[in-house]
């Protein structure tokens, strides 16, 4: 069942005007243009496209963590980019996790996940290493806190990185394609976390997230988000709903409706 929040009190987390995006590893690639999207507080997206679409780019940029190419860009009614020391205060309301999740090798899962709240909440190491424990129980990977990320499975390392990006209680959390590659039993656990998450989580005080993941397909996410949309060609193509995906007659978007390998073998 697809995940309510309330919409008492809702104002935009994220508001795009004639927006473009570059390829951070290819300057010179424009992924995306003229970007219009809003996205309101206590919203759950999904932005499917193919891959090396430009997806990943543009969540990053999305995150402040590039710059956006042209137009008008805000998060939380704040001038982006949110990346520049001014700004600390509107970019610690953003949480981001990385595709695998790209841990420090040199830390253990538990020392990643203490690093954000040692670092700007200046909390002795006792403290945020207890506060890492909450979390690393929360996303079940407290067996594996005293390893180093190269010593155990990839999954594994991708909730710890869900954990880390959790650490200071985001209002803003933005995923790249959390559910790649993993099987069944590990993709529901996602789902139900983060439809967890998106309702209002201890982790958070009981506040709702806003949540945007990428993802390359559709279907996987029909129960869970409540609003789509594609990037394809350098056009984001916001679609709405999940009826409205379904309605949907344009063939490239039909195309990431079709249901996946992994919910053949067992539903989400």
């Amino acid at each position: 069942m697809t995940a309510q929040v309330s919409t008492s009190h809702r104002w935009p987390a994220i508001e795009m005007r004639g927006v473009g995006a570059r390829s951070m590893r290819d300057p010179g690639v424009i992924v995306a243009e003229d970007v219009n999207w809003t996205v309101q507080a206590g919203d759950f997206w999904v932005i499917a496209g193919p891959q090396r679409g430009g997806k990943t780019d543009f969540l990053m940029m999305a995150a402040g963590l590039s710059a956006p190419e042209g137009g008008a860009y805000r998060v939380f009614d704040s001038e982006m980019p949110i990346f520049e020391d001014a700004r600390l205060e509107e970019r610690l309301r953003v949480g981001f996790v990385f595709d695998g999740g790209k841990l420090f090798d040199h830390l253990t899962m538990i020392e990643n996940v203490a690093l954000p709240i040692s670092f700007h909440e200046n909390l002795p190491a006792e403290e945020a290493r207890a506060r890492a424990e909450k979390l690393l129980e929360a996303v079940d990977v407290m067996t594996f806190a005293d390893r180093t990320p190269s010593a155990v499975a990839w999954h594994w390392q991708q909730r710890a990185g869900l954990a880390r990006a959790l650490a200071l209680k985001p209002e803003l959390l933005l995923l790249d394609n959390p559910l790649v590659g993993l099987d069944p039993r590990n993709a529901a656990w996602w789902l139900s976390f983060l439809g967890a998450l998106n309702r209002g989580h201890a982790l958070t005080d009981g506040k709702p997230v806003t949540i945007v993941a990428t993802a390359q397909d559709f279907w996987s996410w029909r129960n869970h988000a409540r609003s789509f949309a594609a990037l394809m060609d350098r056009k984001l193509c916001v679609l709405g709903d999940w009826a409205a995906v379904e309605q949907c007659d344009d063939e490239a978007v039909r195309e990431l409706v079709l249901r996946p390998e992994i919910d053949r073998r067992a539903q989400i």
